[in-house]
């Protein structure tokens, strides 16, 4: 399987080409265009309690789209559901966590859930994170630019700004009372510590969809 990755970091297109015999697992409509040999195949993907613990627990979707190539060579454009980038990421059997709509694609190595106990607490104010475990390559996307960041102590992120980070990372979810979000809440921040890499997104959605609130056409009242 050979990929390359268009238009970074605005508006990324990931394009992979699969070779026969091999597979390519996606989030269910992320596909923007392929070659006619593409075999797709749509699944609950682990099985239907999976499926259901991905789609409510983490907003990700019910189904996953599988591709295979027929006769030669097939090619597949996939492209995240908001703006932003692609990261490509070799997973070797350790774990990943991931924000809610982060995954778009990954080899059939790579497993996704989101019913595990190393996490207790809440993330994005009510939704679980997904985690990513075994082997082969992950492509996770973010809104904007994504930043990878090696850390070694201790670093403190907004939580709609967290995209991916390792396992072994620890952190914990916190109100910084000193500081105001868009809508003069206290901001929810996650503190990591320890040794691994975190990626973190240039733009926030929450923030954005907050700044267009006052530009919605709102229906004027009709008179009496």
């Amino acid at each position: 399987m050979r990929y390359t990755i268009e238009a970074q970091p605005s508006y990324s297109v990931l394009e992979v080409t699969v070779d026969p015999g091999e597979q390519l697992v996606s989030e269910a409509g992320a596909m923007a265009w392929m070659s006619p040999n593409m075999r797709i195949a749509t699944s609950t993907r682990g099985g239907i309690m999976a499926a259901l613990s991905r789609s409510m627990l983490s907003g990700e979707s019910f189904f996953q789209n599988t591709y295979e190539a027929v006769e030669g060579p097939g090619v597949v454009g996939l492209t995240p559901g908001q703006p932003g980038d692609v990261v490509a990421h070799q997973m070797t059997g350790g774990e990943l966590l991931l924000e809610k709509d982060a995954y778009l694609a990954s080899d059939p190595g790579v497993r996704l859930d989101s019913n595990f106990q190393g996490l207790s607490g809440l993330f994005n104010e009510g939704l679980f994170v997904l985690r990513a475990t075994g082997a082969g390559t992950l492509f996770f996307t973010g809104y904007g630019d994504i930043e990878e960041i090696d850390l070694d102590g201790e670093y403190l992120v907004d939580n709609g700004h967290a995209v991916a980070w390792d396992s072994e990372l620890r952190y914990t979810l916190t109100r910084a009372r000193k500081i105001r979000s868009f809508l003069f809440s206290d901001q929810l921040l996650m503190r990591f510590s320890g040794k691994g890499k975190l990626w973190v997104q240039s733009r926030n959605p929450r923030s954005f969809a907050n700044w267009i609130v006052p530009f919605r056409p709102v229906e004027q009242e009709r008179r009496r």
